[in-house]
């Protein structure tokens, strides 16, 4: 389901907040679904506890997650709210477009496979069903 990669050079934080924003997207976490408590996932993905609690923290301040008493930290939303102002949300999301973009130019990739990537993703993410 979440799986980290050490040895990469994304920050692990940055690869827990990634990896639970796209279930969420995916729609395999959906609103009222519980997470694992802190101290399990860090077991699970074999990582620090205060790295997880950052990152269920940054996705509660999103608004996707919430802490609920007795039942642990919960899927809220599934998008995020306005927190701030669009053209620096914009920025995020094209900064970060253009990272992956640059890396698979230079891992290889031909434009045709990148497009076709991002056209399933696309799909994915969006789906019309």
């Amino acid at each position: 389901m979440l799986s980290i990669s050490l040895a990469s050079s994304v920050p692990i934080h940055d690869q827990l907040v990634a990896g639970l924003r796209g279930l969420i997207a995916e729609g395999k976490l959906a609103a009222g679904d519980e997470l694992p408590p802190v101290r399990q996932l860090a077991a699970d993905l074999g990582i620090n506890l205060n790295t997880v609690a950052r990152a269920y923290r940054d996705l509660t301040d999103a608004g996707l997650l919430a802490s609920v008493r007795g039942r642990g930290t919960i899927v809220i939303a599934t998008v995020e709210r306005a927190s701030g102002p669009k053209a620096e949300e914009r920025k995020r999301v094209e900064a970060g477009i253009a990272a992956a973009l640059s890396n698979a130019k230079i891992a290889g990739f031909t434009r045709e496979a990148i497009e076709a990537i991002a056209i399933r993703q696309i799909e994915r993410l969006w789906k019309t069903t």
